[in-house]
């Protein structure tokens, strides 16, 4: 190869890896160095109408989406390997994509920027194609509003 082929090659790459790192802000605005560590964080909305972050579930960090029509927590099983997660007992369960079975669990800690709740009640499903689903069962603990585009989260006393 010519120093002229490296050099072009090298440019395309680096222009292939600018545009990713622009789309990914873009698509995943809510990233956790970006959210700081207030008890009060703002999630903004992504082109896909929804609100993902990245969050901290027992110290480990873990991309979600947060769902305020959710009940709990649900965790895909790949993530569940991840944070070594043990369920307490199957349980029957009804979601928009119908009836499934999921294992109950705990999560020591959920983080998302300085918001925190600790013995967070989740939900292991195996048929969960995305990694988490952030549910009510964290959200409910929190002051949330949504305004233009916006997802307000403020930690309140337990």
């Amino acid at each position: 190869m010519s120093k002229n082929t490296l050099l072009v090659t090298a440019i395309w790459c680096a222009l292939a890896a600018l545009i990713f790192y622009f789309a990914d802000n873009i698509q995943n605005p809510n990233k956790l160095d970006n959210m700081g560590k207030s008890n009060h964080v703002v999630l903004k909305r992504g082109l896909d109408g929804h609100y993902r972050a990245q969050a901290l579930i027992n110290g480990e960090q873990v991309d979600v989406l947060v769902d305020t029509g959710a009940t709990g927590v649900a965790i895909s099983q790949r993530i569940a390997d991840k944070l070594k997660l043990k369920s307490i007992n199957a349980v029957r369960t009804s979601t928009a994509n119908g009836d499934s079975v999921g294992y109950a669990v705990r999560l020591q800690s959920v983080q998302i920027g300085g918001i925190q709740a600790h013995d967070v009640a989740a939900m292991i499903a195996p048929s969960l194609d995305g990694d988490v689903l952030l549910g009510m069962s964290f959200l409910g603990r929190m002051d949330v509003r949504l305004y233009k585009g916006e997802m307000s989260i403020k930690q309140v006393a337990e």
